[in-house]
């Protein structure tokens, strides 16, 4: 399990003092289980002419760290922020991890309400002004339809309804894939690699794509937990177990479905993009997926259930032949069969 890093007292005070605007930029650093200031820049020049003098020279290829850089935008709250999340390839898989699992420690104890962009960086051209330049305008392209909306668009206009009845069967949108996020797509890898044994994704609809919500160390007997209640979710679980004597590490994939609760638009996509989902993780990250799982409530997923999922018992015991019986009332005398030279007597 991921250690609960706290904030130290000296960090707190000084995001508070540069939500004012007197810092151009903040290096959060993990030292002793602890986030700390790891360094920090004053205002010299406009935000773009700053941004890749005071950046780049700060960032370490051996080791993440989160950084906080004021743009010259405002809005409600004051300056408008990017928060960058820096994880080089050479770092350390734990690393990785631990910084990943603390990504949304930071962005809260900054201050959501300040963040215009979050980005996320392996390499300096990731995160660069260029970089930074290439993910906004990601944002700001127009489209009059988003994928999911043309889809939905096209359901209407052929006049597709969608019952919520036991009897009928839901309509869903065909063939719509969802592009993996950075930090999704490198937990597939660390998955592949049985680094970690648990990834729990998710859609973010407005962006249209699939997001990494946690990968949290996860025992079979955890599992059910780690099941939303309220929302749909896509999970991958290493599930290991024994077997007449043999060990197994098999890939699970279940789609967790919680009832009606959901719009009917949330399970359309979820359920449309999960096959394509599975087809890119089998074939770009090499996981062969073992067993398929919908379930619509996580109390389902115990260590039993699994169990009798991957090995079910042989029901091989056939029921012996019961000879009929007879029509009720009077059925005759019966008859004596006896021995061999002896009359058979029939009534």
């Amino acid at each position: 399990m991921f250690l609960a890093l706290v904030v130290t007292p000296e960090l707190r005070e000084f995001l508070v003092q540069a939500r004012g605007g007197a810092v151009r930029l903040i290096k959060v650093r993990i030292q002793d289980e602890q986030l700390v200031l790891g360094a920090y820049r004053e205002p010299e020049q406009s935000w773009d002419l700053d941004y890749d003098h005071f950046l780049l020279p700060l960032l370490d290829r051996q080791e993440p760290c989160y950084v906080l850089y004021r743009l010259d935008s405002h809005n409600a709250l004051g300056f408008e922020w990017l928060f960058l999340s820096w994880s080089p390839d050479e770092s350390s898989v734990k690393d990785k991890m631990l910084y990943a699992a603390t990504r949304a420690t930071v962005k809260k104890e900054f201050g959501g309400g300040h963040v215009k962009y979050e980005m996320f960086g392996t390499l300096e051209e990731d995160v660069c002004l260029s970089g930074y330049q290439r993910h906004v305008s990601s944002y700001s392209t127009p489209a009059p339809l988003t994928l999911a909306e043309q889809e939905l668009q096209r359901i209407k206009l052929t006049e597709v309804t969608v019952e919520n009845s036991v009897e009928s069967k839901q309509q869903t949108l065909q063939g719509l894939a969802f592009p993996l996020q950075d930090t999704a797509r490198r937990a597939l890898q660390q998955l592949a690699q049985k680094q970690i044994n648990y990834i729990q994704l998710r859609l973010d609809v407005q962006r249209e794509t699939i997001e990494l919500v946690h990968f949290h160390h996860t025992e079979t007997r955890d599992l059910p937990y780690r099941v939303p209640k309220d929302t749909p979710r896509y999970h991958f679980f290493l599930y290991k177990h024994s077997h007449e004597g043999d060990s197994f590490e098999s890939v699970v994939f279940i789609y967790s479905m919680p009832g009606y609760s959901c719009s009917v638009k949330e399970r359309m996509l979820y359920s449309s993009c999960k096959s394509r989902l599975l087809e890119e993780v089998e074939r770009d990250y090499q996981l062969q997926v073992a067993k398929k799982l919908e379930i619509d409530d996580g109390g389902v997923l115990t260590e039993a259930f699994l169990y009798e999922e991957f090995h079910p018992k042989q029901h091989a015991l056939r029921q012996a032949f019961a000879k009929p019986r007879g029509p009720a009332g009077k059925r005759g005398h019966k008859r004596l069969i006896k021995g061999r030279g002896e009359a058979v007597q029939d009534g």
